[in-house]
């Protein structure tokens, strides 16, 4: 029987009890079977970080804090939403609808203003993480919809962790639910994208950053790594 984990300090977040060192290793095993050298391997870089971090470094360039403050001050919400979309469809990470869904509703000039205004107060605004997230799912919420539904995890994460990998974490439900079953983690998932959920995602991240920092090769340099060793874990194209 596997033994649970045990955390010398508190994460915050769902209970971690449910962890253990088994589902641990055989998860780390599994990425090093496609990935021998950890978060350091060649062929990993190429494949799983490099655009995501080619995005992120755009993010950074266009719609820092700085810039993205002066663009809010000028009325400039337009050019924040076309660059937000602009850098996020480079990548893979949103379903084809969920980008059409995010184009349409960010056309108005009410919908523009919405999504740069909160987008901001989440990455950059005062508050609690928790209260701050909780403001950002209403924005969603409140975006105009066309046909498909606009408030979904990935759309709710994608910008932050494109923006803010250092502590935001993107959420693909089916391939995150099947890694944390796999990894022995009670994931706290509800369809409907809220606090308690993303808190128990984040807690998730550190458990997994706390285990693969003792191995050599696996110490993560943001979220980037983390959401690569969660997508190896559950996406199909890494079965075996």
């Amino acid at each position: 029987m596997a033994r649970a984990a045990f955390l010398s300090s508190p994460l915050t977040g769902a209970r971690a009890g449910n962890v253990n060192y088994l589902g641990a290793a055989r998860s780390r095993r599994k990425f090093e079977v496609f990935y021998p050298d950890g978060f350091q391997d060649e062929t990993y870089l190429v494949a799983e970080r490099s655009y995501k971090e080619r995005a992120h470094l755009e993010w950074r360039n266009e719609l820092g804090a700085a810039d993205f403050r002066k663009l809010l001050a000028r009325g400039e919400f337009a050019r924040i939403c076309e660059t937000a979309v602009r850098i996020e469809s480079r990548t893979n990470l949103l379903f084809s609808f969920e980008k059409m869904a995010l184009r349409d509703a960010v056309k108005t000039p009410a919908g523009a203003r919405l999504f740069a205004t909160e987008l901001y107060a989440f990455l950059w605004g005062r508050g609690s993480p928790q209260t701050k997230f909780a403001d950002w799912v209403q924005a969603v919420a409140d975006l105009p919809r066309r046909q498909t539904r606009v408030l979904t995890w990935p759309i709710v994460t994608v910008f932050g962790f494109l923006a803010r990998p250092d502590k935001h974490l993107f959420l693909k439900p089916r391939v995150t639910r099947k890694a944390a079953h796999a990894y022995g983690f009670n994931l706290q998932y509800d369809a409907q994208p809220a606090w308690p959920g993303y808190h128990s995602l984040l807690t998730f991240a550190a458990i997994i950053r706390r285990d693969l920092d003792r191995r050599p090769h696996f110490k993560a340099r943001d979220m980037i790594d983390v959401q690569s060793f969660i997508w190896v874990q559950g996406a199909e194209e890494y079965e075996t």
